[in-house]
Order: C-alpha cells, then structure tokens, then sequence
C-alpha cells in the first residue's frame, strides 16, 4: 500500500492531507477555500474517509489562510500537534492585520488546540512513516511567516519537504543546523514554501537536493509567483491526468492542475517509487 500526499486546492492557502498504508491521518495546515466555491478539507476528509482521528497535525504557522479551516478540528480527535508554540498571542494578532470576529474566533480555536494537544516530538515514527520537524524560532516574531514549522517525511525511500511560509531568514537559521542539512539531503518532493512566491525560494536549500516535483498550493494572484525558478532547480517525473493522458512535468499548482496526489511506495523490486496525479 503507498503514502498518499494530498495538497488540496484551498485557492490562497495551504492544506494537505497525509494517508498512511495502514491508515493513519495526517494533516500539514488547515487553510479552507471561501467565496463562490467553499471547501473545508477537515470536513472533507471526515466524510469521505471516516475520518474521526488525527494521528498528526501540523501547523506551521498561525498566518490566517493556513489555520481557515481550524474551527472544523472540533469534528476530530487531536492525538499531537507540531506548531510554533514560541509565538506569543501578541505575536499571532499583530501578523494577522484587520482582525474580525471570525479571524477571533480562528485564532482562539488556534490557542486552544496548541494549550490541549499532546505536542509531537521533533523526530518520530507513525506506522512506518518518519517524520522531522524542524522549528526556527531566532528571527523578529513581526515575520510569522519565518517561524513556520518544517517537515521532513520519509516513506519506502521517497523523501519529502513540507514547509509553511519561510523565508531566507528561517531558511538561513535552519540551514546553519548540520542535522537539518542532514534531514533534507535527497528529498524527492517539495512542496514549495511561501505558494511558491520569489519571497519564499532560497538558492541554498538546492545545494542538498534537486527534487523530482515541486507542488505549488496558490491562488489566483500569481505576480510574485517564480514557477520558473523552481523548473529551473526541479528534474521532473511523470504526472498522470485522471484522464489518462501523461505528461512530464517539474511544477505542479494548485490553481491550474487543482489537487495533487502524490503516492510513495515500493515496487516488487523493492524500489522507491513516486507517482504524482492531478485532478
């Protein structure tokens, strides 16, 4: 049975779900999809998996379009949490501008959740599948988005690399880290911080890996987007269409290729295997 990674469509934010061979549920942050098509992926995932569980969830940092869907965690059990605990309630409304009722209600269910939940260890195993989060925490707390949590997976040999928003001061901080040097060498695939904006890219991170695909979970407002950057640094792989048809790609997105599934596993050879479908 293969890992699936699924990297929802949620528009301008972040959300993703991890299905283990065995069944195991994880989710790497919760952002939803409003307006004329809204979409909850903690809902979602409920429904059409009976999902009542969580064995992990991550979130990587409290920016709004990351944490959206965070009031529908009440609709599951919470067995641990990775998140920036460092960042105080101070912190978290100063970087979410403008704060409404609902942004309120986010943010609190957002405390909550951190104060309640089992927090998960930095390095751990859930049924065969290695996890690593790495947790910058040395720049200006103005910069949410470079106190993001980093996740490293490995399953059957295929490693990837899960962020948040970083940007070169995290990336820097965590890079100065020979384990962290360590954890990312080879990934496979990565899922591009910061929705793939020039903000996000770091030159560095590629002197210790050149994936096979990079995932892009953005919206529609694309003038910083640096796709092209990430080709450039990406090898490529087969992507199925659920059409059949099969292209070779470096980048997927979400705004133009909608959800991304990318399953992990052996062959009978025993070799690692990746395959990416879009929708």
């Amino acid at each position: 049975m293969p890992l699936e990674l699924v990297t929802w469509n949620v528009e301008h934010g972040s959300a993703a779900y991890i299905r283990t061979p065995n069944g195991g549920n994880i989710v790497i942050d919760m952002g939803a999809r409003r307006g004329g098509t809204e979409f909850s992926p903690l809902t979602h995932i409920k429904e059409r998996w009976g999902v009542s569980q969580l064995d992990l969830a991550v979130i990587t940092h409290p920016h709004l379009d990351h944490i959206e869907d965070i009031p529908n965690i009440d609709e599951l059990d919470v067995a641990q949490l990775a998140c920036p605990y460092h960042l105080k309630k101070n912190d978290i409304m100063a970087g979410n501008e403008g704060v409404s009722d609902n942004t309120l209600k986010t943010i609190i269910t957002y405390f909550n959740l951190s104060r309640k939940t089992k927090r998960a260890p930095d390095s751990h195993w859930i049924d065969g599948v290695s996890f690593r989060h790495f947790r910058p925490h040395r720049s200006s707390t103005s910069n949410l988005n470079d106190h993001s949590v980093v996740t490293v997976m490995n399953y059957a040999g295929v490693k990837f690399l899960l962020p948040g928003d970083n940007e070169s001061a995290s990336w820097d901080e965590l890079l100065r880290r020979s384990d962290f040097r360590r954890a990312i060498a080879g990934v496979h695939v990565l899922v591009a911080p910061h929705h793939g904006r020039k903000s996000g890219f770091h030159r560095e991170l590629f002197n210790h890996f050149n994936p096979y695909i990079t995932i892009i979970s953005d919206g529609r407002a694309v003038g910083t987007s640096v796709t092209s950057l990430y080709s450039k640094v990406t090898k490529g792989c087969k992507v199925n269409r659920r059409n059949g048809q099969v292209d070779r790609r470096k980048c997927v997105t979400t705004r133009n290729d909608g959800v991304i599934v990318a399953k992990a596993f052996r062959n009978s050879r025993g070799q690692p295997r990746l395959v990416v479908t879009i929708d």
